[in-house]
């Protein structure tokens, strides 16, 4: 793995920010609500204690998570499902955009648009997806030979160290097995999530990248996307 491309960085500043103006509470209890859908016991349901743990992080409320849960069983709540929109961006990047939605009539003209608009074009089903690995992805608040050694001890499959982190690449059933072991070796973890990574990554001019960044931003800024990924360098 050659670590996280510009805007897997970016977006990890992002929801720093969002996380701080409440922003991402409505994105987080999709989450937890899509996940919650394979068990309401975090202890038997790896992808909602990864969710829980991101909604904690995000200084979210309990009552807004136990509501998210609850809404699994709430007969009159409208319930989601998980859509994952694919095309191309500035430059002929690939692009993947995760949603969770109650209304696909609402999200894919959205998505469309956005696409659209912003110098891109949205594709049909499997058109990028080929140009991307589905990975567990760890970030651990440690560096050095040590903490790598730690990590690989622990299962990962690679790890790269970035601005004083480590950036860990898990296969994906063994993301919450990975993490548990960490943290029980005593490294900090800072993010724990199902990721997309590119398996190559396409070099864009200042002009295109620029441009890219502003399609992605404009796609985060939808309430029905939980998460991008491009492979731009």
């Amino acid at each position: 793995m050659a670590g996280h491309n510009k805007w897997s960085k970016i977006k990890r500043g992002k929801a720093v920010a969002d996380a701080q103006r409440g922003a991402v509470f409505t994105k987080i209890g999709n989450q937890i609500a899509l996940a919650a859908r394979g068990g309401a016991n975090p202890d038997m349901n790896p992808a909602l204690a990864l969710a829980i743990e991101k909604a904690k992080a995000a200084n979210m409320p309990n009552t807004n998570i136990e509501r998210a849960i609850a809404r699994v069983t709430d007969k009159d709540a409208a319930q989601l499902q998980e859509v994952t929109y694919e095309g191309y961006g500035p430059g002929g990047v690939a692009i993947i955009v995760e949603c969770a939605t109650d209304n696909t009539n609402r999200t894919y003209p959205e998505v469309r648009t956005v696409f659209t608009k912003r110098g891109g074009s949205i594709g049909e089903k499997g058109s990028v997806a080929f140009q991307f690995d589905r990975k567990g992805v760890i970030t651990v608040g440690a560096s050095g030979e040590e903490a790598l050694l730690t990590v690989l001890d622990a299962g990962a499959e690679d790890a790269v160290e970035e601005d004083g982190e480590l950036i860990v690449y898990t296969d994906p059933k063994e993301l919450g097995k990975v993490r548990d072991a960490i943290k029980a070796a005593g490294l900090t973890i800072t993010d724990a999530e199902l990721s997309y990574e590119p398996n190559t990554t396409v070099e864009l001019d200042d002009e295109k990248q620029e441009k890219l960044m502003g399609m992605m931003e404009a796609f985060e800024e939808l309430d029905d996307v939980v998460n991008t990924y491009t492979n731009a360098a």
